[in-house]
């Protein structure tokens, strides 16, 4: 059986192996981004197949992508790459400015070809200062963070309870945890998943 890299790297390569969608090889959803690094990555190492940043530009199907530790890197989208941006977005929904987590293949040539690519996630903790029905105010380590909720998107997890799009059972003064996207070079947050303990 091919695995997804093979089938991404022999795509890239031109090996003549059809794209197969990225969920028909098994979903890469947001909770992946923050996943661990590849089991082969000596710890403390960076991981050659993992890259982050902003990008700077956009050319043709590669996003030039300079990291918070000032390397560059190119990383190419493909047909086969998922790409999310507060769920499941396209190609042309990346945008200079926008910060990102991506995990593929690193080619011969140092390009990383993007298995998956998430644009603007953040993943925070804090505790609801203020709520309204359209927007929660997070104390996160004492700077407020304005999460705004997304009709049609946003949902929340009240502890072991399947999702709701009901977020009326969040509290001030509660600890939570948002899954959302950041909305680039401002203290705001489009909300995909409130998770809570209670």
């Amino acid at each position: 059986m091919t695995s997804r890299r093979q089938l991404l790297k022999s795509a890239v390569l031109g090996g003549g192996a059809g794209v197969v969608a990225a969920t028909a090889l098994g979903s890469l959803g947001p909770e992946a981004a923050f996943g661990a690094a590849a089991p082969d990555v000596e710890p403390g190492a960076p991981d050659p197949d993992f890259a982050e940043g902003r990008i700077r530009s956009i050319k043709d199907n590669t996003l030039l992508v300079l990291g918070s530790n000032m390397v560059f890197h190119n990383i190419r989208v493909v047909d086969g790459t998922s790409l999310w941006k507060l769920g499941p977005t396209t190609f042309d929904q990346a945008k200079p400015g926008d910060g990102l987590y991506a995990r593929g293949v690193r080619m011969p040539d140092g390009v990383l070809a993007a298995e998956s690519v998430w644009l603007n996630i953040v993943n925070i903790k804090g505790h609801v200062s203020n709520i309204t029905s359209e927007k929660i105010h997070l104390d996160h380590k004492g700077q407020e963070v304005l999460c705004h909720r997304v009709a049609g998107k946003s949902i929340a997890v009240y502890s072991d309870a399947p999702p709701s799009a009901d977020l009326s059972l969040l509290r001030v003064g509660q600890h939570v945890q948002i899954l959302g996207a950041w909305r680039p070079d401002t203290n705001e947050v489009d909300i995909a998943t409130v998770f809570s303990p209670h």
